[in-house]
């Protein structure tokens, strides 16, 4: 079960999205972020060839819109990370721009995998645009020593990407990279369960909305399958904890769940509204100060009665 595919994320704002290398704005992309979040306005321009021209464009065009976040894939996460003091969050960024191209494109005439609005179809990667792409990444990280920077910028890297691997480089200069199960393109699923999960809490933050907590313990988590799914769709409404005993290591593999984990014995000491947990004993689970949901109980035989108990809910 799917609940909720549409999300009110940035009512009323600006969302600023910024292609990959032989793409357009008018890609499956902002297409389908803009029917997943309908109460924002997704911008989509058509980058130009020339990385100075784009850049410079990209500039002019936050100074003027002013997004309140910025989602750049791949050569467009290389750009989104100069377009600074703004909340940004780059996909599988390609740093070195240069180097994928001539290891992954090659020189030669490129054509656009989307239709662009001036009309053009394809251009040339000469050894000339490689200089200009390689004298373009030399202005990535200016800046990210400060503060203010840590904090609106996000690394969203996929595990199986075999295309660009900066998630190392990134890490260098920020500390929010984020690891999603996932290749170097976006698809449907991507959306929805990493970005969407990493937007909503952006959108939080930046409204200063609270959301009703769910701790999921780890004798009810797997980090596969139904359990993983479920943790996807429950973020979109819910502030979602990973709860695990001191002794024991729970990989995640979330999004959802990252930097929301929480080791300790004494649930009773957990400040939530649900506690969803698999039935064991030697527990303090029932002082838990909310509602306790038991996976595999005759209410909650699957995670499938936990999603519908949830999506009746309605985000209370």
């Amino acid at each position: 079960m799917e609940f909720l595919r549409q999300f009110p994320y940035f009512s009323g704002k600006k969302v600023l999205y910024v292609h990959g290398f032989g793409s357009s704005g008018q890609s499956n992309t902002p297409r389908l972020l803009q029917q997943m979040m309908p109460e924002a306005q997704v911008l989509a321009p058509d980058l130009p060839i020339h990385p100075q021209q784009a850049l410079d464009m990209l500039k002019n065009l936050v100074a003027e819109e002013q997004p309140s976040v910025i989602i750049g894939t791949s050569m467009g996460g290389m750009y989104a990370e100069m377009l600074r003091g703004v909340d940004r969050v780059l996909v599988n960024p390609a740093f070195n721009l240069h180097e994928t191209l001539r290891t992954n494109v090659g020189l030669g005439k490129v054509t656009f995998f989307n239709p662009r609005r001036d009309g053009v179809q394809e251009f040339m990667l000469t050894k000339g645009l490689l200089e200009e792409y390689k004298e373009i990444t030399l202005q990535n990280f200016h800046g990210a020593d400060d503060e203010e920077e840590q904090q609106h910028v996000f690394g969203l890297f996929g595990t199986r990407d075999e295309m660009v691997h900066t998630e190392p480089l990134f890490r260098e200069h920020y500390r929010h990279a984020i690891p999603f199960d996932g290749e170097h393109r976006l698809n449907d699923h991507v959306l929805l369960h990493s970005l969407m999960p990493l937007l909503g809490r952006i959108d939080q933050r930046q409204s200063g909305h609270e959301r009703p907590v769910v701790y999921v313990h780890s004798s009810a988590w797997h980090p596969e399958g139904e359990a993983l799914h479920a943790a996807e769709l429950l973020a979109q409404r819910y502030d979602v904890y990973l709860v695990s005993p001191p002794s024991q290591s729970v990989p995640s593999q979330a999004v959802a769940f990252w930097r929301r984990t929480v080791t300790t014995d004494s649930l009773s000491l957990l400040l939530g509204d649900y506690l969803l947990t698999a039935p064991f004993p030697d527990s303090d689970a029932d002082e838990f100060i909310g509602t306790r949901l038991q996976l595999g109980s005759p209410d909650f035989k699957t995670w499938e009665d936990v999603l519908r108990y949830f999506e009746l809910l309605g985000g209370q």
